[in-house]
């Protein structure tokens, strides 16, 4: 079995709130995340934006604190989504979450 898992901190930049057709509750936000890490014994400056998604029940007690600005560490897996507009991006999908502030 291959693993997929992937742990990420950062800064919520968006977020919105929603329940599916189906009554299930949804938060998605876009996560910014930067750091130095060594990369061929050269520290090098890191940046990235991933959308985030959080769904359940699980994710509803703490869906209004997932605000612009709130700093998170988000576990989870990383799958394919495409969008409208025929582009793919990976997003993570929440199994943890930490609030930071």
């Amino acid at each position: 079995m291959a693993t997929n898992h992937l742990v990420l901190t950062g800064t919520i930049k968006r977020s919105r709130s929603f329940k599916s057709p189906a009554g299930i509750a949804h938060s998605v936000i876009m996560l910014e995340h930067k750091s130095q890490c060594y990369e061929a014994d050269m520290l090098r400056n890191v940046y990235c934006q991933m959308q985030v998604i959080f769904s359940g029940e699980r994710f509803e007690s703490v869906s209004e604190q997932l605000k612009t600005g709130v700093d998170i560490e988000v576990q989870g897996f990383i799958a394919l989504q495409q969008g409208r507009n025929g582009q793919n991006r990976l997003v993570l999908h929440a199994e943890n979450v930490e609030l930071k502030t």
